[in-house]
């Protein structure tokens, strides 16, 4: 699946599901863990695995598994490890704590673009 196809799955699937504060950050710059993260809240821990679940289910229809994921059990922050992308899914609460978006501030904001809208 190429770079693009993917990042559009995924930001499709949060959006359907609706995820909140969606942000996209460049990062590739910066380090060699990935190009982009993508970061969105869910409103409980049910709407945070239903936001993790979706991702999934729609990449793997395409023939892509995560490397890796991470606090699907607790939820409070799921860690989606596709290689040039990882997704972060926080509850809205540990996403104002952990906040991602300042630790990564040197990133390049991306506009979130609706894979509907290409």
């Amino acid at each position: 699946m190429e770079f693009t196809e993917m990042y559009d799955e995924i930001v499709a699937a949060l959006e359907e599901k609706k995820a909140k504060e969606l942000t996209v950050i460049d990062i590739r710059n910066l380090t060699t863990i990935a190009t982009y993260f993508i970061i969105c809240s869910g409103t409980s821990t049910t709407h945070i695995k239903a936001l993790a679940d979706e991702v999934e289910f729609r990449l793997k229809e395409k023939g892509v598994s995560p490397h890796r994921i991470e606090g699907y059990n607790n939820a409070r922050w799921i860690l989606m490890d596709y290689g040039e992308i990882v997704v972060h899914i926080f509850h809205e609460e540990d996403r104002r704590f952990y906040n991602l978006e300042r630790l990564w501030q040197d990133g390049r904001a991306v506009p979130v673009k609706n894979a509907e809208q290409n």
